[in-house]
């Protein structure tokens, strides 16, 4: 028979999966749904290079489609910010162990399972080379690749950047959050904007003039985090504005609608400086530019009451939920698609996008359902039974001071 530990640890496990459940239901915001789902699917068009690419009339939503992963970077700083910030905005100490719990949780399971599936097939890579293990394993892909010799699963760079930030900006909040005031803040934001600047132009500078035999735009300006810090800044600015200004938040709440519009023109204005995506313009003002307008643009979605934050299309919210094992596993279910049926697919361009499209949704939610879920239920129940440990270690103190 269980023990009435037991059965108070399945109770808490049980309680607290449901809470989590309903209370994510109740707190999805439907405009951010929309804009993960986009960014994913923006991602997804401009990969179809892999297998051809779009048809001619939709070749501006490939072309700018990398796009979406710094729309998925300012997201993140958004909402991983609020996390962080929140409990220290209200005095209340912040538990790494529990932020790094839930982000292990989150990130691992699925990452490791198609990193093995990577190692052990080479039937599953969209490209032959593929760099060491141990890179994907500590998240320095996107420092040390050989991007001409090694392309397969490639796009884990941008893990590599989220799991920096997941590592670093905690500590960096826990010491700063109440040493800087707002105008300290809002120059050193401005400052790390003006630094990435600067780094970029000299690396540029540097490279081009001395056109090294690899490919250094990629590998030197595209992928490594100090160069790509302009979304996340942005991202944390917004939780920051939201945690600490509330007032002047709910002031520019009234006036959703018009930031969703100047967004539009902004992020548009960075297409025009992305017209050549390794030129010195792109790669100095074009991050920030790009940023701002992706900034604006999920404040907006964080209105329920704008036009953003009150559109709920059928299937964003599940595209947006599954939209991490999309991210994970698209480029390999292209090649996969494109390695039995690129003949039988070539010159059918509404059947080729559905078949792409269709494999790359059905592998998303294979691996979201048998590994992404599950990790999520066992970090709550991990959670649980760390909170009722506490609490029993806690109970003969309070006891004891009662």
């Amino acid at each position: 028979m269980k023990s009435d530990r037991e059965i108070l640890v399945q109770s808490m496990s049980a309680a607290l999966i449901s809470g989590s459940s309903m209370q994510n239901r109740q707190n999805r915001l439907p405009g951010l749904d929309l804009l993960r789902a986009l960014a994913i699917v923006w991602v997804m068009c401009f990969h179809s290079f892999l297998v051809g690419g779009l048809n001619e009339h939709f070749a501006w939503v490939q072309r700018f489609g990398w796009m979406g992963v710094d729309l998925f970077f300012v997201l993140s700083g958004f909402l991983i910010g609020s996390q962080v910030l929140s409990p220290l905005a209200r005095g209340e100490p912040l538990s790494f162990r529990d932020f790094y719990i839930r982000r292990a949780f989150r990130i691992l399971p699925a990452f490791w399972v198609v990193l093995a599936l990577y190692l052990s097939f080479t039937w599953f890579r969209e490209a032959p080379g593929l760099e060491s293990w141990w890179k994907f394993a500590t998240f320095t892909l996107n420092l040390l690749i050989d991007y001409n010799r090694n392309q397969a699963f490639s796009h884990a760079w941008s893990l590599c950047i989220e799991e920096h930030f997941y590592l670093l900006f905690p500590l960096l909040a826990w010491l700063l959050v109440r040493r800087l005031s707002t105008r300290s803040f809002a120059i050193l934001i401005l400052l790390c904007v003006s630094a990435g600047i600067a780094l970029r132009a000299g690396l540029w500078l540097h490279d081009d003039a001395n056109a090294p035999n690899r490919n250094w735009f990629i590998e030197d300006i595209y992928f490594p985090t100090w160069n790509r810090l302009d979304g996340l800044l942005a991202g944390v600015a917004l939780a920051a504005l939201k945690t600490f200004r509330r007032s002047v938040w709910d002031g520019l709440a009234r006036h959703s609608n018009p930031i969703l519009v100047a967004g539009l023109a902004v992020v548009s204005w960075s297409f025009w400086l992305f017209a050549v995506r390794t030129g010195l313009l792109a790669n100095t003002l074009g991050w920030p530019v790009l940023s701002l307008g992706f900034a604006m643009l999920v404040f907006a979605g964080a209105q329920r009451s704008g036009w953003l934050g009150s559109i709920a299309l059928p299937g964003t919210a599940w595209l947006a939920t599954i939209s991490y094992s999309l991210y994970l596993v698209h480029k390999a279910m292209y090649h996969m698609v494109a390695a039995h049926f690129a003949d039988a697919l070539n010159g059918h361009g509404l059947l080729a996008f559905a078949s792409y499209a269709g494999a790359s949704l059905s592998g998303a939610a294979i691996l979201y359902y048998l590994v992404e879920r599950p990790g999520l239920r066992a970090r709550s129940r991990w959670l649980s039974r760390s909170s009722l440990v506490e609490s029993r270690l806690s109970a003969p103190r309070n006891k004891a001071s009662a």
